[in-house]
């Protein structure tokens, strides 16, 4: 009869986790009412703004974008254009070339 060898080991085993699961217990009610969700950050995002907004004094309105002139930007259409050709050229002569 080695069955109840065997069943005692398991027995031991049980009865402790058993035992570790009684001690933990919590007494605050709120932490099995509320969920631990991703959402829970956005709820805190979400709260009022009490601050009123300031004004930045380094800020200016007038700064305007800096703009390419008309030569600038046809120098770069032609750089992208001859690039273009260039990537197109050695595609093709890839292809052609015989495969080992």
């Amino acid at each position: 009869m080695k069955t109840p060898a065997l069943f005692a080991p398991l027995a031991a085993l049980g009865s402790a986790a058993l035992l570790l699961t009684a001690c933990g217990s919590s007494d605050d009610a709120s932490t099995e009412a509320s969920a631990d969700t991703v959402e829970m950050p956005a709820d805190t995002a979400l709260t009022a703004i009490e601050e009123e907004p300031v004004a930045d004094p380094a800020a200016a309105a007038t700064d305007a974008p800096e703009t390419a002139t008309a030569a600038e930007a046809e120098a770069g259409a032609e750089q992208a254009a001859d690039a273009a050709a260039n990537v197109a050229a050695e595609a093709a002569a890839a292809a052609e070339k015989p495969s080992e």
